[in-house]
């Protein structure tokens, strides 16, 4: 194993998410509860819109880890793959800019039109980092991690300074989501040549079929503050602070990220993916319990980190959105596990679940009901998908081949 590149992969993915929920917390202090609602919806739809991207970044790095004599050709067949995705998908979301506005309640059309145009570098750098991952180049993969989120942070307070609305935070965002695609241009750049790209078809029904996989998940994973606009007491500023308790859910569901990258390509083959399994499965839980009994001992000092006085109704609840991330960080380990074994049956358990978040949750009617529920299905997931995945890791021949 690469020792120093794993480790400098796990510091670029830390930095990174620093720097994301860095700027999460910083739109939080400087927009206030009921403008960074707005703001965190947004954030939560652009995890939407980055399906395709982790969907096409699942695809790349399984496919170059199963084969890797043929990487040379996978690499080519997954950036044509990658490019059309990034088009379509961003011409769908600017064609969905007014229905985006209107479900959000956003001032103005622009705001939406700046989310829908984020989507093409999204999915860019996405093909780019599964294809690194599935190499395992890992310093340069962390220059893609550190691209994505160190210029946010930057360029971000800045212009919410200057005009403290959703629009310009998610114009911060949408500059800063164009440095990871260049970096990934730079590292990947190869002299141009007419060789067909082989199985642009077959790469493309996997990459659809991971997506909507992933979809499901991030769907699961962010529809709760879509419904606490609806159903919480004081809309906006009760929202917010559900909001604000979410960024601690994403710091404990994206604490574990580095060892979800390094091992997936290890799960894509038959002979480790059990022990890759168990080993992340460890880590990540150690890890979620970490971040519950810190958001719970030191709940003072987290309101700090999720924006400060202001919401300080939501402090006695952190360790309960810490609950959530836990069983969301395992989930999407999980969720990598089973993109790794091509079984896409359990998709359906995903939105199965999905739509029981939002059946149980438009019925609540308070920020700790809300979460209450939200944790307790996914828990259920959890337990569903983990079982499945122990037995088949269990009885899958050590033989089985890899399906490239």
């Amino acid at each position: 194993m690469d020792v120093r590149g794993s480790g400098l992969l796990a510091a670029g993915i830390l930095v990174m998410n620093v720097a994301t929920f860095g700027f999460q917390i910083l739109a939080a202090t400087i927009l206030g509860p009921a403008t960074y609602s707005a703001v965190g919806a947004m954030l939560a739809l652009q995890l939407v819109i980055a399906v395709v991207q982790l969907g096409v970044q699942a695809t790349a790095a399984r496919r170059v880890a199963a084969a890797p004599g043929d990487v040379r050709s996978i690499e080519r067949t997954m950036k044509v793959v990658t490019n059309r995705a990034a088009i379509a998908l961003t011409v769908l979301m600017i064609a969905l800019s007014p229905v985006i506005q209107h479900g959000l309640r956003l001032p103005s059309i622009w705001t939406a039109l700046i989310v829908g145009v984020a989507a093409y570098p999204i999915t860019l750098w996405g093909g780019q980092a599964g294809i690194l991952q599935g190499e395992r180049r890992w310093r340069d993969l962390a220059l893609l991690y550190l691209a994505n989120g160190v210029p946010r942070v930057v360029i971000g307070p800045l212009f919410m300074l200057v005009h403290p609305t959703e629009t310009s935070a998610m114009l911060a965002v949408l500059i800063a989501q164009f440095s990871p695609a260049i970096v990934g241009w730079w590292v990947l750049r190869e002299p141009h040549v007419h060789e067909p790209h082989p199985d642009v078809r077959g790469a493309v029904s996997e990459m659809l079929h991971g997506s909507f996989a992933m979809l499901g998940f991030v769907a699961l994973s962010n529809v709760d503050i879509l419904i606490a606009r609806h159903i919480l007491p004081h809309n906006s500023i009760q929202a917010g602070l559900y909001a604000a308790g979410l960024i601690v859910t994403k710091v404990v569901l994206f604490l574990p990220q580095s060892v979800i990258v390094l091992v997936f390509p290890s799960m894509s083959k038959s002979e480790s993916r059990r022990k890759a399994l168990l080993l992340s499965l460890s880590v990540v839980g150690i890890l979620g319990v970490v971040g519950i009994a810190g958001s719970w001992i030191l709940s003072g000092l987290a309101l700090v980190f999720v924006g400060g006085h202001d919401y300080q109704g939501v402090q006695h609840d952190l360790w309960r959105f810490a609950v959530l991330g836990t069983a969301l960080s395992v989930l999407q380990l999980l969720v990598y596990s089973v993109l790794a074994r091509q079984h896409r049956m359990s998709s359906v358990l995903i939105w199965l679940a999905f739509g029981a978040v939002v059946v149980f949750g438009l019925r609540q009617s308070s920020l700790t009901g809300l979460v209450t529920v939200v944790t307790i299905i996914d828990s259920i997931l959890m337990a569903l998908l983990l079982s499945h995945s122990l037995w088949e890791t269990r009885h899958a021949p050590a033989s089985e081949p890899a399906h490239a």
